[in-house]
């Protein structure tokens, strides 16, 4: 399986921000599309990095309330991990699981195509072994 498998019943769209926009900006996209990361991109669909609840948190541990008027730059991830549609989802599992991440933004061509969450991924885990059930269940019953 490959991530364009997920992607087909997932979609390709991707909620981003700007590197200029305050944490308080950010916040409120999180809460507005209910998701735990964004990718911080100024529109030309390079990824400057992405920004997820857990950075927001611990920004807020060690800088306090002064990082929610900060640009999101200022507390992002500028080192990406990324995949192409093509990569295996075992590959993806391993390098979610290594690197303790949980969003993978998809790229084509260097540029942002989609993103791929932990969630994502155990959803289609779940839909293929129900899938494998009912086929074996078929099959006992013939």
């Amino acid at each position: 399986m490959r991530i364009s498998d997920v992607l087909r019943t997932k979609g390709g769209e991707v909620v981003t921000i700007r590197t200029d926009a305050s944490v308080v900006d950010l916040l409120a996209l999180l809460a507005e599309h209910r998701i735990g990361a964004v990718v911080v991109s100024d529109g030309d669909g390079d990824i400057a990095g992405i920004v997820s609840e857990r950075d927001i948190v611990r920004h807020l541990h060690s800088d306090g309330r002064e990082v929610l008027d900060v640009p999101v730059a200022q507390i992002m991830t500028s080192e990406v991990q990324t995949c192409e549609p093509h990569t295996e989802l075992g590959d993806l599992e391993r390098l979610m699981t290594e690197s303790r991440i949980r969003h993978v933004p998809v790229v084509v061509d260097s540029k942002l195509s989609a993103i791929v969450s932990i969630g994502d991924v155990v959803k289609h885990r779940i839909s293929d072994l129900q899938a494998e059930r009912d086929q074996l269940s078929a099959y006992i019953q013939q």
